[in-house]
């Protein structure tokens, strides 16, 4: 050990001497900063799946993504086909409306069929953005039909009168509060159930519509030929669910087969041998994430919905075909 020999005795100032070969442990810098770098990337990765999450969660957020996918289609001329994969129970009608309305206007305009591909489940709105399409594929197990429209709300004056809660209500017209689940049921008057029940019926009926015209339209083409409707479908369009093989005898659907068959019968309508199968994937958008963050989801509102009464409308993957180039 090193001794310290100072001229007035006592301990050497600063402490004492380290042994000799020894070196203080050195600050581990790198090792934090990599740390920090893998949390960052983590929780970026985070918001990332969160912003997609609630861009998709959306109604309008699914349109506009459908649109946007099937406006790449339309202007890469390397794309002959497009495959719409739906697993869904529906949802709102206007955002079912809408993908139907782009998903013709796209085939009528480019000549590039769309080929419904029907997953676990394709019902009520499923099957209304699968109408449209050139071809529709499901699997004999599927779930789908569901043909139907259904307006509900729930009425809790009861509950309020347990508790001694009275509402106090002022409105413009006597039909303000319709559907108001602070009325008695004696209070909702017939005229008013006759309203609320019209804007079902017609909007039942534009379903049905949906389903006879892109159907017939399929019939139409030039190329393979799928199934016609039976003339009995609409006996079966009272919102029953259907099996793959039920909506296949019933014309619904053209084909019973997996993911695979939809592809294959793909490269037969547009006429090709081989093909690359891709997608466009959703780039992360920092500013559709904090748009949605400040958007309040605590709305109290009465929602048309297409059939199932669970979850609303997902977005369908598209699944895009071009030919297979050899250099």
């Amino acid at each position: 050990m090193n001794s310290y020999n100072s001229p007035i005795g006592g301990k050497p100032p600063g402490g004492p001497i380290p042994p000799s070969g020894y070196y203080p442990p050195r600050r581990r810098f790198g090792l934090w900063l990599v740390v920090l770098f893998l949390f960052g990337l983590l929780f970026l990765s985070m918001l990332s799946n969160l912003g997609y999450y609630l861009e998709s969660s959306s109604g309008a957020g699914v349109v506009r993504w459908i649109e946007e996918q099937l406006k790449q289609a339309r202007d890469d001329y390397a794309i002959k086909a497009v495959i719409l994969k739906v697993d869904s129970p529906g949802g709102e009608v206007l955002a079912s409306d809408q993908i139907y309305e782009r998903i013709q206007s796209f085939q009528e305009s480019t000549g590039k069929p769309v080929i419904a591909s029907m997953a676990g489940l394709a019902a009520s709105g499923g099957y209304y953005i699968s109408a449209p399409c050139r071809w529709i594929v499901a699997h004999p197990l599927t779930i789908t039909g569901s043909i139907g429209v259904i307006m509900h709300g729930y009425n809790y004056r009861t509950l309020m009168d347990k508790v001694g809660v009275q509402p106090n209500v002022f409105k413009s017209g006597r039909f303000k509060d319709m559907l108001s689940g602070e009325k008695r049921p004696q209070e909702v008057s017939d005229e008013e159930k006759a309203m609320v029940q019209g804007m079902v019926d017609s909007t039942f009926q534009r379903f049905k519509e949906v389903i006879l015209k892109g159907r017939n339209w399929s019939q139409d083409q030039d190329g393979d030929e799928g199934r016609a409707l039976s003339p009995a479908w609409q006996d079966f369009a009272d919102g029953r669910i259907l099996s793959g093989t039920q909506a296949y005898e019933l014309g619904f659907v053209d084909e019973l087969g997996s993911f695979e068959v939809a592809v294959d019968r793909a490269k037969s309508l547009a006429g090709i041998e081989t093909a690359n199968l891709i997608t466009y994937e959703k780039p992360f958008s920092l500013s559709s994430f904090f748009r949605f963050m400040g958007k309040t989801s605590a709305e109290n509102k009465v929602k048309v919905d297409i059939g199932l009464d669970i979850p609303r409308l997902e977005a369908g993957r598209l699944y895009l075909l071009s030919p297979t180039f050899i250099q």
